[in-house]
């Protein structure tokens, strides 16, 4: 899952000017950051050294998350489109860029709401250069997140890693307010660990009290069946630009982004039947396949090669976080 080129033509050169080891420093601090705890008065993204270390080596991947949550989101939506959309703890503009991509032949107009203004204000920057209206037009606007924020109501909202910025509070009423402000749909996505995950299905059951439905990735409206250390996440594979191995050292051309999120509409759709939850397993004349599903749970289909015929050849094309049956054979 690749970033547009527009996009990496606007990361490029972001952090001129600023030493490799000064921008290593700033991306362990703010990753440090966002995997613990912080007041719900204190925006991580403080100064424009921050968010431009975050921006350069972040964002690529949060788009790749994103935009990987919205085309399992799209394939049970049909032809639904959003007419607006509102970028909830948006930053630097990452979701809103993968909106316009996931929507490219449908005009819409988006509102990114952050509390950091140093961020925001390259958000902006980054947009101008856009092949996109919807991302060159976009309205960004600073709001606080914290306490009993109110959000504009808007066909799409979309909350971006921001959930684990705030205290418990803060994020029952952030949920709570993209409920009620969406008139069509909400997406959640958070980092793929346990707590994020958490903070996901936390949201997942505010959405369904408030009358949503899930499309994805939960194939069904019941408790999620993941128990004990396990938990539901998925990657999505971003190529790693000379960028990103100057600030991190890392010598592989690519990083896995790990996430996890809950895609629910107000409108009538089904999800899917069941989910590859894990990588598959290829073996000799057979594919592993760890599923989610509505009926069974947790469950493992053995797709053979002698028994199943074109499912099989399907099944060696699975991928993790792909719907099960494929759509062919739905």
């Amino acid at each position: 899952m690749q970033a547009p080129d527009d996009l990496r033509a606007a990361l490029n050169g972001l952090l001129d000017g600023l030493p490799p080891t000064r921008a290593a420093q700033a991306v362990d601090r703010l990753i440090a950051a966002y995997r613990g705890a912080t007041p719900t008065d204190a925006p991580i993204l403080r100064d424009a050294s921050d968010v431009a270390a975050y921006a350069a080596y972040r964002m690529p991947a949060t788009y790749a998350a994103f935009r990987s949550a919205l085309a399992e989101f799209q394939a049970r939506a049909g032809a639904w489109a959003p007419a607006t959309h509102l970028d909830v703890g948006g930053g630097t503009g990452a979701a809103t860029w993968a909106v316009a991509d996931a929507w490219r032949q449908d005009a819409h107009a988006s509102t990114v709401l952050d509390w950091s203004e140093a961020a925001l204000t390259l958000g902006r920057e980054l947009a101008a250069g856009a092949d996109s209206a919807a991302v060159r037009d976009a309205e960004w606007r600073r709001a606080p997140l914290g306490g009993a924020v109110r959000l504009p109501e808007s066909d799409l909202v979309t909350v971006s890693y921001v959930l684990g910025e705030l205290d418990a509070a803060a994020r029952v009423s952030v949920v709570a307010e993209a409920a009620r402000a969406a008139l069509g749909a909400v997406v959640i996505v958070e980092p793929g660990t346990p707590d994020g995950y958490a903070r996901v299905i936390a949201a997942r059951d505010q959405l369904l009290g408030a009358g949503y439905t899930v499309l994805a990735p939960c194939p069904h409206d019941l408790a999620c069946p993941m128990e004990g250390t396990d938990w539901c996440h998925f990657a999505a594979r971003v190529n790693r630009s000379s960028l990103h191995r100057q600030i991190k050292g890392g010598s592989l051309p690519y990083e896995d982004e790990k996430f996890s999120y809950v895609a629910a509409a107000r409108f009538p759709a089904e999800p899917a039947a069941g989910r590859v939850v894990r990588h598959p397993q290829i073996r000799k004349g057979q594919v592993l396949l760890d599923l989610c599903t509505r009926d069974d749970g947790l469950s493992r289909g053995i797709i053979t090669k002698k028994r199943h015929g074109d499912l099989y050849r399907a099944a060696r094309d699975a991928d993790w976080g792909d719907t099960w049956p494929p759509p062919a054979e739905s």
